[in-house]
This record gives C-alpha cells, structure tokens and sequence, in this order.
C-alpha cells in the first residue's frame, strides 16, 4: 500500500485498497500458483492482538484455507461485500416510482434500498446504521399508514406469473446448467465490471449477459419436486441475477467518471457537474430506460477526496 497511498497505506478507504490488490494481480505480482491473490501479513502483530482486533478473518483463514494467520501470511482479494444504491426511498424508508412519487403502503430498508445516505462509496458500519436508522422509521410509518389505509381487493391472477416462472423452470428441457452458467456470469462481471471498468471492459460485460440471456432459455434441473427444492430456486435466482448484472453493467457505462467504488480507468476524474446524479434505472420492456435523479445536499458539501 506504500506505492498507492503512502500516506496512509493499510488505512486507505476499501476501494482504493481494492484497486491497488487487482492492480499487482493484473501487472503480474500475484501470489500463488496462478499469481492470482495478494497475501495479507498479520504475523508482525502479537497473537493476543490477532484474537482480539480480528477474530473472524482469522478464523476464516482457519477455516476456509488451512492458513495460521500467527505465523503464515492469508491469501486475499477483492470481491463483492456490499450493494450501494438500490430501491428508491425517500427518508420514511417509502419507495419511490421516480424521483419523488411514493408508491402507497410498499416500504424498502437496508441493502435492498437506497435512501441516499451512503453517496458511491459506503463507509464502515453504515450499513448498520442504515438497516436501524431506515429499518425502525420503516416500521413506525407502516404502522402510521396502516392504520387508516383501506382493503384493496386482490387482482385476478395476481400469482399468475410466479406460477407461470416456477413451472417453466421446473418442466425445462435444456441441455444448458445452472451452475456453469452463474460461473460464466460471476467469471465475466469479475473481470470487465468489478474495480476496474471501461468502456470496452463493460460493453464485453453486457454482450457476454445478452448471450448468458439467451443460453438462459434452455437451461433444465434435476429436481422437480415442489418442496424445498433449491435446484428451482438458484435457477430462478440466476435469471434474476442477470437483470441485476445488466443494470450495473449499462448504468456503469454511461456514468463517464470516476466516484466512490466506481472507478472508470477510460474517466479516472470526478466530474460533479454532470454526475452529481443518481443513475435510475427502468425496465422498458426487454430494454433499459436510464433516468437520473438529483443528490440532495444538506450539511456536509462535496468535495474531492484527498489524502
């Protein structure tokens, strides 16, 4: 971390320190057989230290990889931890259709939401915050709008599509698997749209999905019962994985800058006057409709990050 953020080294905010891991896998300085993890040294601490300060990445290592992190450095690199952004909501945790029309009685908190509290870089143990702060107002404003909201009568083949999804799943005949497919899915959003992303790099990403999307159409499972059945559920899981993987690709590619976790080797610069803006996303029929919403600024005003 020295030649990244010599000023502050191991210290540097978690995306910076992602870079910084893929940038000495990709330039070759790699660890291990296939050079493709860096190596996380503990050993210079005191065990009790070790115990008190980092019991879970130690017994992770443990665990997970058979490595003594009192005496032996711990494979690492970076992945995916934490979802910035998400369902739009506004501060009593109600969902939002657009910038600022509240969808009646449907609430969103946590990861699943996005209130606007963690900007594009989310700082540590906010997401507890948010899941309390926006998880209890959620609550009390349910309670408050249930309690003078009327009955609405159920629509006609409300269950109709999920029955229609589960079945078409279930009864496949595909030669097309799952797993081979997720692994296809994980391998291309790891390589073109994870730290480092650029045009070229993201546009590989939503070709590889428009064609994961098709392969998707044949897919089969083993089990066809309706009980427990986890085969369905990753099957169905994956084609939701794929909307997801299309969002971030598409809305990556036309945020021409860098900011937070979004790092644009093509743009490395902040660019505040026409990216001071949340990326909306809409499902316009097989397409993506892409909006944008103003950042409300209260108390704390942007700046550029400096260290």
């Amino acid at each position: 971390m020295e030649r990244y953020a010599p000023t502050i080294k191991d210290l540097a905010p978690r995306d910076m320190v992602a870079r910084a891991m893929a940038n000495e896998v990709r330039e070759g300085r790699g660890a291990g057989p296939h050079k493709d993890y860096v190596l996380l040294d503990l050993t210079h601490l005191p065990p009790e230290v070790i115990d008190a300060k980092l019991p879970d990445i130690t017994e992770f290592a443990r665990t997970y990889l058979g490595v003594e992190p009192y005496t032996e450095p711990v494979p690492v690199f970076p992945t995916a931890h934490y979802a910035m952004g998400g369902i739009p909501t506004n501060i009593k945790a109600e969902v939002l259709s657009d910038n600022d029309t509240v969808v009646p009685g449907l609430y969103a908190a946590g990861e699943c939401a996005c209130v606007s509290v963690h900007g594009a870089n989310r700082l540590g143990t906010n997401s507890l915050l948010d899941i309390n702060v926006f998880g209890k107002r959620a609550g009390i404003y349910a309670v408050e709008y249930s309690k003078t909201a009327d009955f609405v009568p159920v629509p006609d083949g409300a269950i109709d599509g999920v029955v229609e999804l589960l079945n078409h799943v279930r009864k496949s005949q595909g030669t097309e698997k799952v797993a081979v497919l997720r692994k296809e899915l994980q391998d291309t959003m790891d390589k073109n749209a994870q730290v480092y992303r650029t045009a070229t790099s993201l546009q590989e990403s939503l070709d590889k999905i428009a064609e994961l999307r098709k392969r998707y159409q044949h897919i089969s499972i083993q089990d066809q019962g309706n009980r427990f059945n986890t085969d369905l559920l990753e099957a169905v899981e994956l084609g939701f994985l794929l909307d997801l993987a299309e969002v971030l690709a598409y809305t990556a590619l036309e945020r021409k800058e860098s900011r937070g976790g979004h790092f644009r080797e093509d743009f490395p610069e902040r660019d505040d006057k026409k990216f001071m803006l949340h990326s909306m996303a809409y499902k316009n029929g097989d397409k993506i409709k892409l909006g944008w919403k103003p950042v409300t600024v209260t108390n704390y005003q942007p700046m550029e990050r400096k260290y």
